[in-house]
């Protein structure tokens, strides 16, 4: 902690003169949303929750439905992450034998995994309140929308793949075809995940950014991951594989969390910004809303690591 401290002591100088610049408020302005939100431990910590939360329902759902659901995980392996033999053939592995999976699970354990995967929803969920200073509230975390979440990815998913294979895979053509589909997604998951208190007009532009930045990065992927699952693989083992993937996780994260930091503040911005964004409503949340909470007094580049918070939370 003590070199991080002292690494952003020296750079802060920097950072406060950069305000300074012509047309620098709303880059100042998403730079400190960002550092509220702890946005490098908020990614890593996403990252972490998708791949021991989510990874372990791919292997646990796809032992439950058909071999072509399979082919398409593994499909998806392969283009989104990059992942080529011989990782590929690490990874396939916890798919290969369904029939086991299922006998050592059962429907009861399905339920659970099902049910432990919304500790990923609720992580997910803490960057959409934050990001918007919402209120915790008796419903967080609401495993109920975690829960609705999780089958709006899985249909949205089943639909992304469906339109892949009608239009031959993903090349350029697929991925801007399924673009306005991703959108949609994640539009729908900030509004549910908001809760429903922040209007759905100031969510388009950070959904739009986030479905965007995904899909660039994991098209991207395929330039960079097979070099690196194969140097991880030779050095770690299998370990190297799954640090790989995390790495992936951890990109996909700062997205997510720098895209949707962008919706605050362009709602929160002077002139014709702000009012483009909120519209005729002339406010972000919905009528009945409890107000958002207050900015921090102040925030700093270490706060971007979440050192301040004793203890720490995933």
């Amino acid at each position: 902690m003590g070199v991080i401290a002292d690494w952003t002591a020296k750079v802060d100088p920097w950072v406060e003169r950069a305000i300074h610049l012509p047309g620098a408020d709303l880059a100042w302005a998403l730079w400190q949303r960002m550092l509220e939100l702890e946005f490098i431990d908020r990614a890593v910590a996403l990252a972490a929750k998708a791949f021991i939360a989510l990874f372990p329902l791919l292997i646990v759902v796809s032992a439950f439905t058909s071999g072509s659901v399979r082919h398409v995980l593994m499909g998806a392996l392969e283009s989104k992450f990059g992942v080529r033999n011989p990782g590929l053939s690490v990874v396939s592995g916890a798919f290969a034998n369904p029939e086991q999976t299922r006998n050592a699970t059962g429907w009861a354990g399905l339920l659970l995994t099902f049910l432990y995967a919304t500790s990923f929803t609720t992580a997910l969920q803490r960057v959409y309140l934050r990001t918007w200073r919402r209120p915790s509230g008796a419903s967080m975390p609401n495993h109920a929308r975690g829960v609705a979440w999780l089958g709006g990815v899985f249909a949205l998913g089943g639909l992304v793949g469906v339109m892949r294979a009608l239009l031959f895979g993903h090349g350029v053509f697929s991925n801007l075809a399924v673009l306005p589909f991703l959108v949609l997604g994640w539009w729908a998951t900030a509004w549910l995940l908001l809760r429903g208190e922040v209007r759905w007009r100031p969510l388009l532009v950070p959904a739009a950014l986030v479905a965007v930045g995904m899909q660039v990065y994991t098209a991207t992927a395929s330039l960079w991951m097979p070099n690196t699952v194969a140097h991880n693989q030779a050095q770690f083992g299998f370990f190297g594989v799954a640090l790989s993937l995390v790495s992936w996780f951890v990109g996909a994260g700062f997205i997510l969390v720098i895209g949707n930091a962008v919706g605050p503040v362009l709602a929160e911005a002077d002139g014709s910004v702000g009012r483009w964004v909120l519209g005729r409503a002339g406010t972000a949340l919905t009528p009945g809303s409890a107000p958002s909470l207050p900015a921090p007094p102040q925030v700093r580049l270490i706060d971007a690591f979440g050192l301040r918070r004793s203890g720490g939370t995933a």
